[in-house]
């Protein structure tokens, strides 16, 4: 064994992902003794994700960093059914943002952790708990041949949408279809595509209760995937079936060289601690209910499990977890609340709705462009959402 591994940590993180390489880092830093755990041989591996994230989003928490960054996009093109389309820049959308290699960006977010104190173990496999009646005071997980069994005060799992640490918990983990989002995605070269410009394609022929998106990786070579509501999946026509038929009408040249399924949820978890245990990432279901999008909320997340994980062992007190879920909640809790509604409403659009929205929001000029005033064209009739959308905006911008 590479690491020297103790009996007892203050805190065991289980997933190293963007979530848990975070939250380790900061407990670390609090002075908490930490073990990172992944199940895999490294890192940010297998890659179930399409690699978009803000410039704004991930700057409080890593240096930017080329060498792991494939394309930086100053804009998206969203494209209506009838073929019009209309084109945001990042001023509307709030910043730049970049296509990521997720294995060297994964790897870069735990090293950081590593250096703040935490140790990293990969290849080992959580496979249950610890516990002293109804206290969970431990981790038991497989590493290569042995079963090791580590003690400790804190428990955060950030072991993704099939999380296991929330069941063992006694945390209700369980979502509905249709607040699930199934995904089906491929690299591709041999194509040719503008390297700063993502692109996203609506309406419910193209693909029901969802969307296409095209992530440049290159000028040659892109994330292309499909992301649409679970309980809109049937039989033989999945997210892979749609993302077949629009690969052979646009791109039927092109090589593929990756392909992942995965799934992503698209509403908030109900409850993010229990006892000693919290919930991070696409574990506690905080992605963004519109896009998907959950590398950036994964690392807020961290940010605010790690230090509540450092108070908790700093004051010997375990009631001061619950600042957890009172930070998220101010955060970005309210607003992915406000986002599922949202969700719910444009799949419900058809698609002569998209076109005329569409078509409105072209005549709109560029500097007056946002994703709030789109927004306010889907809801247009619907007053209390509208009087929602303007207050969270209001919000965002004290916050700002």
């Amino acid at each position: 064994m590479h690491n020297t591994i103790l009996n007892y940590y203050d805190v065991i993180v289980i997933g190293a992902g963007p979530a848990g390489s975070v939250a380790a880092r900061f407990a670390a830093e609090a002075g908490c003794t930490v073990l990172l755990l992944e199940r895999d041989r490294e890192p940010g591996i297998p890659v179930r994700c399409a690699e978009g994230v803000s410039h704004n989003g991930i700057l409080p928490f890593i240096d930017i960093n080329e060498k792991w960054i494939c394309a930086t996009i100053d804009g998206a093109r969203f494209h209506s059914p009838d073929g019009n389309f209309l084109d945001m820049y990042h001023k509307g959308l709030g910043s730049n943002g970049y296509i990521l290699d997720r294995r060297i960006f994964d790897r870069e977010l735990a090293d950081l952790a590593v250096s703040k104190g935490a140790t990293l173990l990969t290849k080992a496999d959580a496979i249950g708990v610890l516990k002293d009646g109804e206290n969970i005071t431990g981790v038991r997980f497989r590493h290569e041949k042995d079963v090791i069994e580590v003690s400790c005060k804190i428990v955060i799992g950030a072991d993704g949408v099939e999380s296991q640490v929330g069941r063992w918990a006694g945390i209700d983990t369980c979502l509905a279809l249709s607040d699930v989002s199934t995904l089906c995605q491929y690299t591709v070269t041999n194509i040719k595509i503008e390297s700063k410009i993502c692109h996203f394609y609506l309406g419910q022929e193209i693909i029901p209760g969802g969307y296409l998106y095209i992530f440049p990786k290159s000028e040659n070579s892109a994330n292309i995937g499909v992301g649409m509501s679970g309980d809109k999946t049937l039989p033989g026509k999945g997210p892979r079936y749609y993302l077949d038929i629009f690969m052979k009408a646009k791109f039927p040249n092109a090589s593929i060289n990756c392909m992942v399924y995965g799934g992503e949820p698209s509403k908030a978890g109900n409850e993010l601690v229990k006892n000693n245990v919290m919930l991070v990432g696409d574990a506690a279901a905080q992605a963004d209910p519109i896009t998907g999008g959950g590398i950036v909320h994964a690392m807020i997340a961290g940010k605010y499990s790690g230090k509540t994980a450092g108070r908790v062992i700093q004051n010997n007190d375990l009631s001061l977890i619950k600042e957890y879920p009172q930070k998220w909640e101010n955060h970005l809790g309210k607003k992915q609340r406000f986002l599922y509604q949202l969700k719910n409403k444009v799949m419900k659009i058809n698609d002569r709705k998209f076109n005329t929205i569409m078509a409105v929001c072209k005549k709109i000029p560029q500097e007056e462009l946002t994703m709030q005033r789109i927004f306010k064209e889907v809801i247009i009739d619907d007053p209390l959402l509208l009087a929602k959308l303007a207050t969270d905006f209001v919000i965002s911008m004290i916050k700002a």
